[in-house]
């Protein structure tokens, strides 16, 4: 009949379910000591959170599309020189990889939309999914950024150019390219 926790407590019956609580309430201390430690605020537990947006500074250099055209015309010249020896990949590359997607300036933009189009209406459409195929995933996003500034301003026949353009695009880069330029930030 001895108690185990003292004070008066008995270990059977009700009052052994005293003596257990009594014990657990005196060790309780050390676990809220425990318990605010602070250590593990230090994780910022968002930097893992892929719906997280993070803007990068102006000019950041980030491979295709990051380069802005330059002052003398743009990419115009050395786009219009590889269409003209027939080299439509290296044209379709160039263009892409000289948008000024880092910009804020509309003229530059504009230039470059010109350029982008006029390059993918003159493709053959055997030769589309090549082009596309050579992509990577932000070239796929960029192309799609031009297809739909493309719809936005359509000229003549360029819509059934550009549609032939988003079928292979959407073949290659799937639902999520689409997503991503819908919901981009950054324009073309």
């Amino acid at each position: 009949r001895g108690g185990a926790g003292g004070g008066g407590g008995s270990s059977s019956g009700v009052g052994g379910a005293l003596v257990s609580s009594r014990f657990l309430l005196s060790s309780r201390p050390v676990m809220a000591r425990n318990s605010l430690s602070s250590r593990f605020r230090r994780l910022d537990i968002d930097q893992f959170d892929e719906n997280r947006f993070v803007e990068e500074p102006d000019g950041a250099d980030t491979g295709i599309g990051a380069g802005a055209p330059e002052s003398d015309g743009g990419p115009g010249p050395e786009v219009e020189a590889a269409l003209r020896q027939g080299d439509m990949l290296r044209a379709f590359h160039m263009a892409l990889r000289n948008s000024p997607v880092n910009t804020k300036n509309p003229a530059a933009k504009e230039r470059a939309q010109e350029v982008v189009m006029k390059v993918l209406t003159s493709f053959k459409g055997s030769e589309i999914e090549q082009a596309v195929n050579s992509l990577d995933r932000n070239g796929i996003d960029l192309l799609m950024k031009y297809i739909y500034k493309g719809f936005e301003k359509p000229t003549e026949n360029s819509s059934a150019i550009l549609l032939q353009w988003h079928e292979k695009a959407l073949a290659v880069g799937g639902l999520g390219s689409i997503v991503r330029v819908l919901t981009a930030r950054k324009t073309v």
